[in-house]
């Protein structure tokens, strides 16, 4: 066996790992928190929980789930070809599986708020773990895809927006329940806080840009107070036409003000930028790159 498949083995193995933890942690937030309490969220898993309390759990939330995605598919099949179709139809068939699977537990919580926050932060694990590993479980982000291919003058979130919209308000008529579109909107709100949470990570850094005639200096004195490294742009102030030197560097939060103390005494004049950066990969932050 060739390193390159050796390789390739093992980032499918990975794949495949984060693959059933991230459909696990998604159907637990639809069967234990969000079934439960019925509310109605976007996506098919809103669709699949719509269905399940409308026909008093006679059709399962997992065999709904795979219902609706397989003609979502069968639509993308030329647009994003076999293998992601294949790959797709594999986690929606997992998915659906622990939607079944997770059915029996009994409610968590009777407040629909902690079931909305709950369930919320449970698929955001879900999903940030799919965007991270590059798995797809279809559902309206892929129709939104296939829709934005053929009408453009929407964006896909756009879509994606407006799709997730009309299951939410549906399920709330359908339920006879207007506070469902709260409830749902507390719970795509904190499902996307959470998934971008653990994709970007909790450890940001700050940008910094300073904009300075003592570039030499400020460098040599962040450099000695610091390890980290500092990048020189060549520059032009156009209301001045004069040259500027225009420093680069990332700092970890808590170094700001020593920073900035530092840029303050050697050019009290000096303009300074700092800016949020939400993954900083190199030297001295995150070296790893999975994926």
């Amino acid at each position: 066996m060739t390193t390159k498949t050796k390789q390739l083995l093992r980032t499918e193995s990975i794949r495949f790992a984060a693959m059933l933890v991230g459909c696990c942690l998604y159907a637990l937030g639809v069967d234990c928190f969000l079934v439960h309490n019925e509310i109605i969220g976007g996506g098919a898993s809103g669709i699949a929980t719509l269905v399940y309390l409308l026909t008093d759990g006679w059709i399962g939330i997992g065999v709904v789930t795979v219902a609706v995605n397989i003609p979502i598919l069968l639509l993308g099949w030329k647009q994003m070809g076999w293998q992601f179709i294949l790959r797709s139809l594999l986690t929606i068939v997992v998915l659906g599986t622990f939607n079944e699977l997770f059915t029996v537990i009994p409610s968590l919580t009777e407040n629909r708020i902690l079931a909305a926050v709950y369930g919320g932060i449970l698929q955001g694990l879900g999903l940030g773990i799919f965007i991270k590993f590059k798995v797809s479980s279809g559902g309206t982000e892929l129709l939104a895809r296939e829709i934005n291919h053929w009408f453009k003058f929407f964006s896909i979130p756009v879509w994606l927006a407006i799709l997730d919209a009309i299951i939410v308000i549906s399920g709330a008529f359908a339920m006879h329940d207007p506070e469902n579109i709260f409830y749902a909107l507390i719970l795509i709100f904190v499902s996307a806080k959470t998934s971008d949470l653990f994709i970007m990570g909790l450890n940001k850094s700050k940008l910094c840009y300073i904009i300075t005639e003592h570039g030499p200096e400020i460098s040599k004195s962040l450099i000695e107070h610091s390890p980290r490294g500092v990048t020189l742009i060549e520059g032009e102030g156009m209301y001045t036409e004069t040259t500027k030197e225009v420093l680069m560097t990332c700092v970890k939060p808590h170094q700001i003000d020593q920073l900035k103390n530092i840029v303050r005494q050697l050019d009290p004049h000096a303009f300074i930028v700092v800016t949020d950066a939400n993954e900083v990969i190199g030297k001295g932050f995150s070296d790893k790159n999975l994926f």
